[in-house]
């Protein structure tokens, strides 16, 4: 198995640059053909939400059901593909940053109660605690 890196998922998304789009979608075709999978690490998930939102400035939803999307891939093997479905799933119910909700679904699957943060706004939610 190889893992891949942030900008083979933002290629095959956004289709900005149509050779290495089409580079990744045969990849994955022949993936898929020999019954294959990439590593997706959870990392990388959260580099995708980043660029998608601050680069592309993709919608909030439409990031949601990209990320959807690709975790029905059979050639994706997402680290924690669970944390990944349920934050999709969280991330409907709230409008908090997306990456401060991976970053607490993360955390809370590993037993944390919350998330001490700076982040005054990260805070309003349940999931966040402010250090003061």
């Amino acid at each position: 198995m190889k893992g891949i890196d942030t900008n083979i998922l933002v290629r095959f998304l956004t289709n900005d640059d149509r050779r290495q789009a089409r580079l990744v979608y045969d990849m994955f075709k022949k993936a898929e053909s020999n019954q294959d999978e990439f590593f997706v690490p959870l990392l990388v998930v959260l580099e995708l939400i980043w660029v998608l939102e601050s680069v592309y400035t993709i919608p909030r939803n439409e990031i949601l059901d990209s990320l959807n999307d690709l975790l029905l891939l059979p050639v994706l093997k997402f680290e924690s593909q669970s944390i990944v479905q349920q934050f999709t799933q969280n991330a409907r119910e709230t409008d908090n940053d997306l990456s401060d909700l991976l970053i607490a679904q993360t955390a809370r699957s590993h037993g944390c109660q919350t998330v001490i943060t700076f982040d005054k706004k990260a805070a309003e939610s349940h999931m966040f605690e402010l250090l003061e």
